[in-house]
Parts: C-alpha cells; sequence; structure tokens
C-alpha cells in the first residue's frame, strides 16, 4: 500500500493550515490567495535548512505528517 504524502503548517501566531498534500507550496499560496512565496531558511549545527515558506507576511514552518503504524 502506498501511503500519501501530507503536509500541515502553522504560522508565526499559531494558526495551523492541515491538509495541504504533497505541493504545500502550492495549496498555501491558494489557500492564501497569493501568487508568490519566498523561502524561509534555519542555520542549525553549521547548515542551512529550508523549513518552509513567507508568504505575504506570514512565516510558514512545514511539517510532514506520517502515518503512525507500529508491528503487533
Amino acid at each position: 500500500m502506498k501511503t500519501r504524502i501530507n503536509h500541515i503548517a502553522i504560522d508565526q501566531h499559531g494558526q495551523f493550515y492541515h491538509n495541504l498534500g504533497p505541493h504545500p507550496r502550492k495549496a498555501l499560496l491558494a489557500r492564501l490567495g497569493r501568487k508568490h512565496a519566498d523561502k524561509q531558511y534555519v542555520d542549525r549545527d553549521g547548515k542551512v535548512y529550508h523549513t518552509g515558506y513567507v508568504i505575504g507576511g506570514l512565516w510558514l514552518t512545514l511539517f510532514k505528517i506520517t502515518p503512525f503504524e507500529r508491528a503487533r
């Protein structure tokens, strides 16, 4: 069974954006009624990581949702 990739985003105000699907940038732009997004980065351990997007003044951090599965 193939698992569908899904994402959520949280902005700097604590607002959640659920069910962004496999293409979160496209989904966020559509929901916010915008056409442009800048990438958001964070420096950690001497490396730079892409963590989300800045769209219309909102700093949106992305998270990938993975299904919980545990063998019995």
